[in-house]
């Protein structure tokens, strides 16, 4: 059987058949009325209620069982067959409509939780688009979504669903991407920047130019995916299976022996009654399934039961660098200036030539400048040379940022320049000015922020090999090994070296791969499990993985294993747990300690217990995810933007310690006292609001005050050392000039302050910034 057909006849929790719902009903009428006319003492009449509510029930039963063995699986349902039919053999009537009602009551639970379960991979079905509005010259009508073609102008009215990826081409958009992300707060795309498909027009109508057609948008993919969910038996759901296998002779002997030794058909019977865990062995699906919508809540879509169980038993995660580990974007990591000049000049000047260059650095750099607040000059005669960088004119002046020409003779502070660079594994934008270079901008793809924190949940989770494969180069890959604390660094690779150490590590544990590019595709295939980060990823690595996280966050994975490891857990514990149950039930009944009705109550009891406990996969597990308030929330979004302005303020510090450097000149004290304004009036009002507003709300959550300590007292420090250059300056101001005595230490307050600064915003960013959506 082909595997098409084999989905065809397997049921999928996606659409859970309802004739359980009419079993339940009649069975509860049986017994009720039999229960009714007992009471107004009519036991035989009785008897008749209960009978008919028994062989009501025989015949969906037989029909499961017969379902089961055409899949090849004799399920437990055979038991409850048995079972039914002993209780009308012995003319136990009451015990057999128990178990009608037991079957009748676990096969309705199991498809209301299967139900429940699926409810938002079904969501996403549903709220598919399926048409768009397209703007052309005679106004604007509605076409099918599969018509709309690359370039398309469409129109996106408010509560509608975009139905394509494209580029807001009109005015600013403000969307709910909850669906795609699983974040609730609505977010504003302004003109020209990415739309994806699936995410919500929270704001009022905007133009869409599409980038992509229907069947290649990011929404059509996850479709793929949720469709594909559920379709496949687990690993875990076959165990399962297995158990039954050998359950079901085992009840069938028990009960054999029991009616041999005692001579009592009775005991026999009520054997086969508490060994009738028909939705006992569910639970095991029940609780996969719960760990996939569990999963697609927080924006990871999984593409069938089998990866969800797979994931849960990895030991071994390989990840790529650039978009994964690191946020695949660079940021100016410093600006030097050369002596005269100042590190906010050399940005400006920069950013302002760099204004009509598409290149990635060249937008990292007139970002940077942005975010601080600087004003851009209009650039003139602009000519840019691909891998070189861009001439033009600024403010009258020729000037050129990029590379060096090769051979060019360094100053000592570009030499200096150059050798951060290479330790800090930076690229460098030198800015020239007539040919000489004026300063140089650092930039870097930094680290994500919630990195650090993942990778130690991942190990929390079970995981105990976690391995860097990159295609960059070895010094940046080692240096983000180490900070990282991984098992091990590749680097270098190419696509095909990536899917040999895939292959590798396959040998030793169940391994999983993480990419986001199209390089990354070949290894995602290879890899046991391959996660793909599709929020920003290439079509080609979201198709080839069995996992993709829609939101750009990597503590997505974190959740998405926890998650995993949880679902078996709970899934192998309710199946095992149940079966212990019912095997000791089974040993009452064969000597007679528990009568054919007390039986069936008390396997109703096992049942319903065992299908709840599998629903606890649906539940919000905080583990590893502090639960923060809005308040919170709100706090640590105001900070970590807080963070963005006050860069220009380290590079100062930086700026101004460089400078002492050089030696005492006219220039130092000044600088030094531009440092101890912003100090004053910016960076030492923000420490001061973390330590009195932030750190307070984020205690609770982090279970008290001590931990956050750590924290304060690096606040401590950082006032410890402003205190210091101000008493500096108020020395130097009776001379007007810093005395030779004192540069040493001031210029180790500088430096050790810029230190602790870069440190204590790095530690905040990484252990409180990450925890908020």
């Amino acid at each position: 059987m082909d595997r098409d057909s084999a989905r065809k006849q397997h049921r999928s929790p996606l659409l859970p058949s309802r004739p359980e719902a009419g079993l339940l009903a009649v069975t509860t009428a049986a017994l009720v009325s039999g229960g009714v006319c007992l009471l107004v003492g009519a036991p035989q009449l009785a008897d008749l209620c209960w009978g008919l509510g028994t062989v009501v029930a025989v015949v969906p039963a037989v029909g499961w069982v017969l379902a089961a063995l055409r899949r090849g699986h004799a399920g437990v349902d055979l038991i409850a067959v048995l079972a039914l039919a002993g209780t009308l053999a012995v003319h136990e009537y009451l015990a057999g409509a128990l178990i009608a009602l037991m079957l009748a009551t676990g096969r309705s639970l199991e498809s209301a939780a299967q139900r429940r379960a699926s409810r938002d991979l079904r969501a996403l079905l549903e709220r598919a688009p399926r048409t768009a509005r397209l703007l052309t010259d005679d106004g604007v009508r509605t076409v099918p979504s599969a018509e709309v073609a690359v370039d398309d102008l469409l129109v996106v009215g408010p509560g509608e669903v975009v139905p394509v990826d494209g580029r807001v081409a009109g005015g600013a958009a403000v969307l709910d991407e909850s669906a795609l992300t699983g974040e609730p707060l609505a977010v504003r795309r302004e003109q020209g920047e990415q739309v994806r498909s699936g995410v919500v027009n929270a704001g009022g109508a905007f133009e869409l130019r599409a980038t992509a057609r229907e069947q290649d948008s990011t929404y059509a993919g996850i479709v793929r995916l949720a469709r594909e969910a559920g379709a496949e038996s687990a690993p875990v759901v076959r165990l399962a299976d297995r158990y039954a296998a050998w359950f079901l002779p085992l009840s069938v002997g028990v009960a054999g022996l029991a009616w041999l030794v005692s001579g009592s058909a009775v005991r026999a019977v009520a054997v086969l009654v508490v060994a009738t865990p028909c939705p006992l062995l569910l639970a095991a699906p029940v609780a996969v399934v719960s760990g996939l919508s569990r999963a697609s809540r927080l924006g990871v879509v999984v593409r069938d039961e089998g990866a969800l169980e797979s994931l849960g038993r990895a030991r071994t995660l390989l990840l790529d660098k650039t978009g994964t580990l690191t946020g695949g974007r660079p940021r100016v990591l410093d600006v030097v200036a050369a002596p005269g000049w100042q590190s906010v000049q050399v940005l400006r000047l920069a950013a302002s030539l760099d204004q009509y260059s598409p290149h990635v650095l060249a937008q990292a750099v007139v970002e940077a400048a942005r975010r601080r607040g600087l004003r851009l000059s209009p650039p003139e005669d602009v000519s840019e040379d691909p891998g070189r960088g861009a001439v033009g004119t600024v403010a009258g002046r020729r000037m050129a940022v990029g590379r060096l020409p090769d051979g060019a003779e360094l100053p000592p502070w570009a030499r200096s320049v150059d050798n951060r660079a290479l330790l800090d594994g930076a690229s460098v934008a030198w800015l020239t000015l007539e040919g000489s270079p004026v300063g140089a901008v650092l930039l870097r793809d930094p680290l994500r922020p919630d990195a650090a924190r993942t990778l130690r949940r991942l190990r929390t989770a079970g995981v105990d090999r976690l391995v860097m494969l990159t295609g960059d180069r070895r010094e940046p890959a080692r240096e983000v090994g180490a900070v990282l604390g991984l098992d091990g660094v590749r680097a270098g690779l190419s696509p095909a070296d990536k899917v040999a150490a895939v292959r590798a590590e396959r040998e030793r544990a169940v391994t999983v791969m993480v990419g986001d590019g199209v390089n990354d595709a070949p290894a995602l295939a290879a890899a046991d499990i391959g996660v793909a980060l599709g929020a920003r990823g290439a079509t080609a690595s979201s198709e080839a993985a069995d996992v993709v996280l829609t939101t750009d966050r990597v503590d997505r994975l974190a959740d998405a294993v926890v998650i995993a490891v949880r679902s078996r857990r709970i899934a192998v514990q309710s199946a095992l747990g149940g079966m212990a149950l019912s095997l000791a039930a089974m040993a009452a009944a064969a000597f007679g300690l528990l009568p054919p009705a007390v039986g069936a109550l008390l396997q109703e009891g096992i049942d319903v217990a065992v299908i709840l406990n599998a629903l606890r996969v649906l539940r919000d597990d905080r583990e590893g995810r502090p639960a923060l308030t809005p308040a919170a929330e709100a706090l640590i979004h105001r900070f970590a933007a807080e963070h963005d302005d006050l860069r220009d303020v380290l590079d100062a510090v930086r700026d101004a310690a460089d400078r002492l450097s050089d030696g005492a000149g006219p220039q130092s004290p000044a600088a030094v006292a531009e440092v101890h304004r912003l100090l004053t009036e910016r960076l030492l009002p923000h420490e001061h609001a973390e330590e009195h507003q932030l750190y307070p709300a984020l205690a609770p959550a982090l279970g008290g005050p001590e931990a956050t300590a750590t924290m304060s007292r690096a606040h401590t420090e950082i006032d410890r050392l402003a205190r210091r250059v101000a008493t500096h300056l108020a020395l130097s101001d009776h001379t007007g000039t810093l005395a030779p005595e004192q540069l040493d230490d001031l210029r180790a307050c500088l430096y050790g302050l810029h230190t602790v600064l870069r440190l204590h915003f790095t530690q905040e960013e990484e252990n409180y910034f990450s925890l908020a959506p």
